[in-house]
């Protein structure tokens, strides 16, 4: 259901798990379904013996789509207006992340409301493994 713009406030924050003890199994299947058959994330012996990893590791995209679950939930699919993030660090098979999203701002344009939004999201160690904004559309005060 759609936020209206009298229900949030600047500073407001959500935080959620968005995945326990991640899958080898949830990395494969992330590449069958993007098509990005990378040997990074899906040959261990590739990730290796000739990249240098520990071993296999998760999608950047898979971990931006894990994180846009959060805004999605919060607001809803049809109010995010635009999402981007930056990827710091690697996300291994058997992590947990949690996602934080915060309100930073709240502007109007010709369209109505909108909240700019601070993203981050973490492993259980605490390492920030993305960061980024985003922007939802608010439903007007009725």
């Amino acid at each position: 259901m759609p936020v209206r713009s009298d229900e949030i406030k600047v500073g407001e924050s959500r935080e959620r798990v968005v995945v326990e003890d991640l899958k080898r199994t949830q990395i494969v299947q992330y590449a069958g379904a993007s098509g990005d058959y990378n040997p990074l994330h899906t040959d261990h012996e590739f990730a290796t013996g000739i990249a240098g990893y520990p071993g296999v590791f998760a999608h950047g995209m898979l971990t931006m789509g894990l994180t846009g679950r959060l805004l999605t939930d919060w607001f809803g699919r049809d109010s995010l207006l635009r999402f981007g993030v930056r990827f710091k660090a690697q996300v291994w098979p058997g992590d947990t992340l949690t996602a934080t999203a915060t309100v930073e701002e709240i502007t109007t344009d010709e369209g109505g409301s909108l909240a700019e939004l601070s993203v981050r999201t973490v492993r259980q160690d605490g390492t920030e493994v993305v960061s980024g904004t985003a922007a939802v559309r608010l439903e007007g005060v009725a």
